[in-house]
């Protein structure tokens, strides 16, 4: 196996086996799929392990999360709106950070880094603004908000399928932040893992000096996603969704 298939079966999905054929489409058990199933359980082992167990330090940390998610994002973004629709930014920080961090596990994969997995996180989030908008406006007042008040009557037709528009950008800049952030990182790392083989196809003894400064740099980037990019990554997804739904629900701001 030459690393170009050792970059590519880290970087892209990889099916175990096809659980069924629906018009032409496959439905297959993936690597993804199976990180999706293990980062969920794993919220799951862990919420509840805070009734059973009670572990103070653990506890202590994500009640300082779930504060600061609440009322630094949440409720700055959408007021007191913000405490029906607590339960789904945290669910969405908790979800990514999760596959995030389960992703820098050696053998294993990064759900976030399938446009697939981000697009549907994505997809919730367009859902949710629209859903969060007519349930606190109506639906009447939704869609007048819709379009900026105060334009010109021959105007109005043109501006809302553009402003329309604009929700599936916000949605779409979001699914490809995530997606890239996420898989830029591996690369990074494979490359600089990369340049010893590549020079070891050149001069062993190169591609042996080579060594050293290729895996310093690859823990340093390492070091750098399991402290910055990993938990950023997944709080910018939730401060976003809480921007755009706050500017559903609240459209005089």
């Amino acid at each position: 196996m030459d690393f170009k298939e050792v970059l590519e079966h880290h970087i892209l999905d990889h099916s175990f086996a096809t659980l069924a054929t629906i018009g032409g489409i496959q439905f297959s058990f993936t690597k993804h799929l199976l990180m999706l199933w293990i980062g969920s359980a794993l919220l799951l082992a862990i919420f509840a392990s805070l009734r059973l167990f009670k572990p103070r330090r653990l506890q202590l940390l994500l009640e300082a999360i779930v504060i600061y998610i609440r009322d630094e994002v949440v409720l700055k973004a959408l007021g007191s709106h913000g405490k029906k629709y607590l339960h789904y930014f945290l669910t969405l920080f908790f979800f990514i950070l999760v596959l995030n961090l389960i992703g820098l596990i050696p053998g294993s994969a990064t759900a976030t880094g399938n446009i697939a997995v981000t697009a549907a996180l994505s997809l919730c989030t367009f859902f949710l603004i629209h859903i969060a908008g007519i349930r606190e406006q109506g639906f009447g007042h939704y869609v007048k908000s819709i379009v900026p008040s105060g334009l010109p009557t021959w105007l109005i037709p043109l501006m809302f399928p553009i402003e329309l528009l604009g929700y599936l950008t916000k949605t779409f800049a979001l699914s490809i932040r995530l997606f890239m952030n996420m898989i830029a990182g591996h690369i990074v790392i494979l490359a600089f893992l990369g340049l010893i083989f590549i020079f070891g196809a050149i001069n062993p003894w190169v591609g042996l000096g080579t060594a050293g400064l290729s895996v310093a740099m690859s823990l340093f980037i390492y070091f750098l996603e399991l402290v910055i990019v990993v938990p950023l990554q997944a709080f910018i997804f939730t401060f976003l969704t809480a921007l755009f739904v706050g500017s559903a629900v609240h459209p005089e701001h």
